[in-house]
């Protein structure tokens, strides 16, 4: 079995996870404690690919950042280069496939958050960045955790949309998921089951850990 499908599927997963929290808890933070205009529309915005067919994200995707798209020709003019059929876009396509179980899961536990430890804070002078991040993330962390989780598992699974801007190519942009897609298509089982066997080994792996420590924390 080549290992190169599993190994990038992780890296891409990682990576992509990472960003969805640096960019998603603020936005949960957001729609959940400001009311501003247009508010409900980005809740919807933010989880549409949810819902969406992963053939329709996909296609919208690459309208963004393909070589006429806006995303695309801005990276192309700053020496970036082609974003479509590069790791890169996998990434894209894995942040925008996990962002909303991250953001969704995030929100989640900043509403069981007591706004009166924050109003505390803010009597004693604290800034609300600093209130942010001393006391609502810290009160707020399983919803956090179990948000990661969740668009982790949601990353390393992603398919549709990866093979449409990302491609198939082997050793740059096959994924575990697209890889075995062509290993049943050609009728290579054993492969296939063993790339399957991997891939839910792993996210049933993150969903346990999440559940024992969900567990011992009471939540």
């Amino acid at each position: 079995m080549d290992t190169g499908p599993l190994l990038l599927s992780l890296r891409v997963a990682t990576l992509a996870t990472l960003i969805a929290l640096v960019v998603g808890v603020p936005i949960a933070w957001l729609l959940v404690r400001i009311r501003f205009p247009g508010r409900d529309v980005v809740s919807v915005v933010v989880l549409l690919p949810m819902v969406l067919p992963p053939t329709v994200l996909g296609y919208y995707l690459l309208v963004l950042i393909g070589r006429e798209g806006i995303v695309g020709r801005f990276a192309e003019s700053i020496g970036l280069g082609r974003l479509v059929f590069t790791p890169t876009a996998a990434v894209i396509a894995a942040v925008v496939a996990s962002l909303p179980f991250l953001i969704r899961t995030a929100q989640a536990g900043f509403e069981q958050v007591d706004t009166v430890y924050e109003e505390a804070a803010r009597t004693l002078g604290r800034s609300e960045v600093a209130i942010f991040f001393t006391v609502t993330i810290p009160l707020a962390w399983r919803g956090i955790l179990a948000g990661f989780a969740l668009a982790f598992a949601r990353a390393i699974g992603e398919f549709g949309a990866t093979l449409m801007v990302a491609g198939n190519i082997p050793g740059r942009t096959q994924t575990a998921s697209i890889a075995i897609y062509e290993a049943v298509q050609a009728y290579r089982m054993t492969d296939a089951h063993w790339l399957a066997l991997v891939l839910s080994a792993v996210t049933g792996s993150i969903l346990f850990l999440l559940t024992r420590v969900s567990r011992r924390t009471g939540w």
